[in-house]
């Protein structure tokens, strides 16, 4: 065999490699974890990559996954070779067209990195839920359980499609393999062309509708032939498995890597096999060849072609000794006699015999269960534990495996202890946090270990769906053979750990060998780091005999200019401690890496990344272990004894990274939870916290609006509520006649704050001593914590002012609002989570919310804890996602049965008059309900009607106790982001505007498809270069603001709180207040922009004083009095746009790749702002002077354009 080049990619990448050869068209959305597939399409196709046949394939993305399987459709039908890729929830989507395409037998190739579909909760992770929701489709389906048979199996896949014209599903397990990242050998163009015959693609291109030789498809037909037409496939399929197996032969002879449709390995005589797809083969593999090697007579057999199910080849496959099959399937099928595989397998042996094959002497007993849902570890110890229940006399059936199942009691035990890994295996792992970079730099180790020695290589990396500021942990693994184990590192000989804060709430050295290594970045000297250290890592780290290292990476980072990306520098550690290459060499490619890596945002960035790998050795340091010294402090507990039982016992596993521990008992049924959970996370992870200077403080709760984590908060209070406090609280008079005889307190939540800085540079107040100071300044966080830990938790317990008494109409009035969203697991500096605290903070207590999935569903819903709160009384926002898809449906399903159920309320109450009282009645049915008053006064009514209906035992008094809060007044929300409203949830978002009903939609608008990584939406501004838009986006932004005003019935705004928060502020209390559908467009800076994540506040009064993004007001109650309902908000444009563009990366990548092409975009740009600026002056005009109205405040704020990071 001719020598192949060997690299390092993910299964992602290796299936975008052969599907962008091959293709013409290509159809791509984001959905994870899918989306890099696209991602890496498009960006081959904008540097001009040619396909296999010298033309560069069209890539186009779609509004949704079944937009792009319509524009597939069409593609196939006019002659295109044309591919997908997707998962999930898009799969589902595609479902209609797949059935169109294999019935009209349409060779393509969708590629699905399978993952499991949203039930009782969404998940992002991998499993073949989506892949069996679609069997029925006509599809045939092809699983990869590693990277090197993700490569060949997308290969083997477009070549069989051709000739046995079935459309394939390639699918290999989300994350596990679509992000596992692997040494592997390439195929290259001289493989493609001996696997693809040309002679099929003529056929293919032949078939395509053509007026010069016109054709009629997609007909209706009658009952008369439909029936027979559609068993007019049945050659087909009866012939793909054997065009299937010919292919691999094929592939066989020119790579040398042989595969079958099932694959066995193990015992010849083996008596007890599993029977398995994906990538938990390659564990079991590991896990058979580990035991038959200790003389267990034991197998696997590895399906690849799972449709068209070829139930002989499968027999064929097995031992004649085999006394049991145990059957895994990677998903559920409630109220099935058995998931899907196992009853293929069933039906398979049970025909054998009725057919009278005579393979085995006696059918094997075939058991089924399940393993793996949600990405859910699966390793040998699991699959040994399978075979011995196998080995049983009356093994468990339907079983699950890798759970302790304490309510059905099917699941399997197994030994956790066994392990299997070889001993020339180097594994090590990095336990860092999410933004910090210590991902890339440990997949950029990994490509350097497997491109540049000849050991082969493996890195996963697992993180949750929280956003920038989570836990991530990285498993590498280095060998000199080939590594099958696709699960997590269980024995490490490298631990690192990235965060010091991590130690006190993470297990992170129970799976370090006895000798290994532990490196810790931590601001703390060499010399006095044991003593910090609780005393469970000390004993651990003296048990082991661990080699111990310690750097003070944000120092290095900060000298640097580097903010907090530590990932180079403890990347550099780790090959200068690990020896994996010399030192010198080691640096050397660090820096080709980094220079591969960060190009596209320029040299300064490159520079200053170099400079922190020339600092790092000189900053590193090995601890001397004091091994009759374990007398550190104890860990604290994970929560605080003070939080309700559930939070203690379930909770808090989950947030130590133990939630694999968790029995089914402990679940709720139907996936409801508690809000008011966020509070007892304590993340810890800001390194430097607001601290307040009460003298230059002018009060004026900016600070306060801004934070994204509701991590700093302002009170007024009577004087004698100080008596108790701590010696360090900070008080000071209250400014303001409404404040007059009170204290005020700016207090900052130590343990919540993410150190992101917005409320420092919001902040307008300057201290005239020394003008480089504010109201707020950063300060180290660790001398302050225990000291400001104290100070909140008694600033929580000072009362709220009477928010009946409030100006909520005003920065100001409105940040004396107890926020009902804290703490959430966004971004640090998160442009979106401002507007949702303060909507919060204004009908949070009557909020009913429908979120779109999205980065405000991850963290506004993602477990362990959720930042929607209560307030004193329990009230708070009750919340809710559906899909991505249909937030604006499921919304308005809101609405419908809140109107509906206060309407039977007041029938009833009609009825039942005489029985209730006449005065309460008409109080009830006659209250004003339009502000905070009468919704209290009304809650005071219900709940004295409920009283009343307590004492009556008949059926209307039942009947209307259940619906008697729907008497309160509800606020209905509808959240999502720019690639919902924009895009794939436009058309719902159209109708409900259209319906008239009373709803508001809050629109995060990101201008990208923030949550799966920065894709293109309609919202992306043209020439910025986006996921999706690697060469600049050509279109301009779609304006939904006048899209929606065009119906003349809605509340439409726009708003930057940036640029103007005053403006913002009474945007929100005018769009709730408006009796019909609202629309608030919410200009939210985004780390995808490639900015300082500080200066976002800057960024979005930027975008706004260029013209970008304009304030307006759309109301129709205005008309009423002669008024225009148009006010526009903005002044006319005064900054260049091209000092805007300049201070954020997704724009100067392409002035750096592309100038000419930056500069016509942004030409065309600055015209369409201009024209757009002026036809929205037209509009809003309410005189014959030709100006538009004033904004508020009455003068352009000047802003400084903050530069890109």
């Amino acid at each position: 065999m001719r020598k192949r080049p060997l690299v390092t990619l993910d299964g992602n990448e290796a299936a975008a490699y052969v599907a962008h050869r091959l293709s013409d068209v290509i159809a791509i959305y984001p959905i994870t974890p899918s989306s890099p597939m696209g991602e890496w399409a498009d960006q081959w196709s904008a540097e001009n990559r040619p396909n296999l046949w010298g033309t560069v394939p069209s890539v186009t993305e779609m509004q949704s996954e079944a937009g792009a399987a319509g524009a597939i459709h069409g593609a196939l039908q006019t002659g295109a070779l044309a591919t997908t890729f997707t998962a999930s929830q898009g799969l589902l989507l595609m479902i209609p067209n797949m059935y169109k395409i294999a019935g009209e037998l349409t060779p393509t190739v969708f590629h699905v990195s399978a993952r499991t579909l949203a039930t009782h909760a969404l998940s992002i992770f991998g499993d073949q839920s989506d892949v069996m929701s679609v069997r029925g489709t006509g599809f045939a389906l092809l699983a990869s359980g590693s990277v090197q048979e993700v490569l060949d199996n997308a290969l083997i896949a477009h070549a069989a499609t051709l000739e046995a014209r079935v459309p394939f599903l390639h699918f290999f397990d989300g994350f596990r393999t679509s992000h596992e990242v692997m040494k592997i050998e390439l195929l290259d163009d001289d493989d493609f062309r001996a696997m693809v015959d040309d002679r099929l693609v003529r056929a293919h291109r032949a078939r395509a509708m053509n007026p010069e030789r016109p054709v009629l498809r997609g007909t209706a037909q009658n009952p008369d032939v439909f029936f027979q037409a559609r068993e007019a496939i049945n050659p087909f399929y009866a012939a793909c498995p054997d065009i299937v197996q010919t292919t691999m032969d094929r592939f066989a002879r020119i790579t040398g890597r042989a595969y079958h449709l099932f694959d066995y390995v193990g015992h010849p005589e083996a008596e007890r096999v599993i029977v398995m797809m994906g990538s938990g083969a390659e564990a079991a593999h590991e896990a058979i060849d580990f035991l038959t090697a200790r003389g267990e007579r034991v197998g696997l057999v590895k399906i690849r072609l799972y449709r068209p199910f070829d139930g002989k080849r499968l027999v064929e496959s097995l031992p004649k000794a085999v006394r049991t099959v145990a059957v895994l399937d990677r998903t559920k099928e409630p109220g099935s006699l058995g998931e899907p595989l196992y009853q293929d397998v069933l039906t398979a042996l049970v025909e054998h015999a009725q057919t009278n094959g005579n393979r085995f002497d006696r059918l094997p007993r075939v058991i089924g269960g399940r393993y793996g849902l949600s990405s859910k570890e699966f390793t040998p110890a699991m699959v040994k534990g399978v075979l011995d229940e196998a080995a049983t006399s009356n093994p468990k059936n339907h079983f699950s495996v890798g759970i302790l199942d304490d309510v059905s009691h099917n699941s399997i035990a197994y030994d956790p202890t066994l392990h299997t890994e070889s001993d020339d295996v180097v594994s090590a792992v990095f336990y860092g946090l999410g933004s910090d970079g210590t991902v890339g730099a440990n997949k950029n180790s990994v490509k350097i270990i497997g491109e540049e020695t000849e050991s082969y290589t493996q890195g996963y990396f697992v993180y949750d769906s929280k956003k920038a500021g989570s836990v991530t942990v990285s498993h590498l693994r280095f060998g000199k053979r080939p590594i099958r184990s696709t699960y997590l590192v269980q024995q490490a000989h490298f631990v690192a750990c990235h965060q010091p804060t991590f130690l006190d709430r993470l297990e992170m050295l129970d799976k370090v060998i006895r000798g290994g290594v532990f490196l810790l970045n931590t601001a703390e000297p060499a010399d006095r780091v044991w003593s910090s250290l609780p005393r469970e890592v000390q004993a651990q780290i003296v048990a082991r005999e661990l080699r111990f290292f310690v750097i003070d990476a944000y120092r290095v980072a900060k000298e640097a200019g580097m903010g907090g990306r530590i990932n180079t520098i403890m990347q550099t550690c780790f090959f200068a401690i690990s020896g994996v290459l010399p030192r010198d060499e080691a640096i050397e490619k660090i820096k080709g890496a980094i220079r591969k890596t960060y190009a596209a945002k320029g040299e300064t960035v490159v520079a200053k990344n170099f400079a922190a790998v020339d600092q790092t050795l000189a900053n590193l340091h090995e601890v001397r272990v004091p091994v009759s010294d374990v007398t550190g402090r104890s860990r604290p507990p994970t929560v605080s004894p003070e939080a309700p039982e559930f939070l203690r016992q379930v909770t808090a596993r989950m947030i130590e990274g133990r939630g694999d521990e968790l029995p089914v008992s402990a679940m709720p049924l139907d996936g409801t939870f508690s809000t008011a959970t966020a509070q007892w996370e304590k993340r810890n992870i800001a390194q430097e916290v607001p601290v307040w200077d009460a003298e230059t403080c002018i009060q004026c709760n900016k600070c306060v609006l801004v934070c994204p984590h509701a991590a700093i908060r302002a009170k007024a209070y009577p004087p004698d509520t100080l008596d108790a406090a701590p010696g360090t609280f900070k008080a000071t008079a209250a400014r303001g006649k409404e404040y007059v005889g009170l204290r005020y307190t700016l207090q900052v939540a130590p343990e919540d704050c993410t150190g992101c800085g917005l409320c420092v540079e919001i902040c307008p107040a300057k201290n005239k001593r020394e003008t480089r100071l504010k109201a707020i300044n950063m300060a180290p966080q660790a001398p302050l914590r225990e000291a400001e830990r104290e100070n909140y938790r008694f600033f929580l317990d000072l009362p709220e002012l009477d928010r009946r008494t409030l100006k909520t109409g005003t920065v100001k009035g409105s940040q004396f609002l107890l926020p009902l969203f804290e703490y959430s697991g966004a971004c640090a500096g998160c442009g979106e989570t401002p507007y949702l605290k303060l909507m919060s903070q204004l009908f949070g207590d009557r909020a009913v919310i429908a979120n779109a999935t999205g980065c405000s569903s991850i963290y506004g819903g993602n477990l362990p804890t959720t930042p929607w709160t209560v307030n004193a009384q329990g009230q708070g926002p009750t919340w809710s996602n559906s899909l991505f898809e249909d937030a604006a449906e499921f919304g308005l399903g809101f609405r419908l049965a809140i109107d509906k159920q206060a309407e039977f309320a007041r029938e009833l109450l009609t009825r039942m008059r005489e029985t209730i009282g006449d005065a309460l009645v008409d109080a009830m049915l006659s209250a004003d309900q339009s502000g905070d008053a009468g919704i209290m006064v009304q809650r005071e009514r219900v709940a004295e009607l409920k009283g009343r209906l307590a004492q009556l035992n008949t059926a209307e008094a039942m009947n209307l106790a259940a619906v008697a809060d729907s008497l309160i007044g509800r606020s209905v929300w509808i959240v999502g982001g720019d690639g919902w409203a924009y895009d794939i949830g436009y058309g719902g978002l159209d109708h409900v505007l259209a319906s008239g009903h009373n709803v508001n939609i809050l629109v995060l608008d990101t201008e990208v498809y923030s949550n799966t990584g920065g894709q293109m939406s309609k919202a992306t501004p043209c020439g910025a270069v986006a996921k999706f838009a690697t060469a600049g986006k050509p279109s301009q932004k779609k304006d939904l603001g006048q899209m929606a005003m065009a119906y003349g019935n809605v509340y439409v705004a726009s708003v930057a709180m940036g640029a103007n928060d005053n403006h913002t502020v009474q945007t929100f209390v005018e769009a709730e207040s408006f009796p019909g559908p609202s629309l608030i467009l919410a200009y939210s800076h985004c780390i995808a922009h490639g900015i300082n994540m500080r200066a976002g506040m800057k960024q979005q009064a930027a975008a706004v004083d260029c013209g970008h993004w304009l304030l307006y007001r759309f109301d129709p109650r205005r008309t009423a009095t002669g008024l225009n309902p148009l006010q526009l908000d903005s002044h006319e444009p005064h900054l260049p746009l091209k000092a805007y563009m300049s201070s954020e990366n997704r724009y100067q990548m392409l002035m750096q790749s592309d100038p000419k092409r930056a500069g016509d975009l942004m030409a065309r740009t600055q015209d369409a702002i201009r024209e757009r600026f002026r036809e929205y002056a037209r509009r809003a005009k309410t005189d014959g002077d030709g100006k538009a109205p004033a904004a508020t405040p009455s003068t352009p704020p000047t802003h400084a354009v903050a530069s890109a990071s």
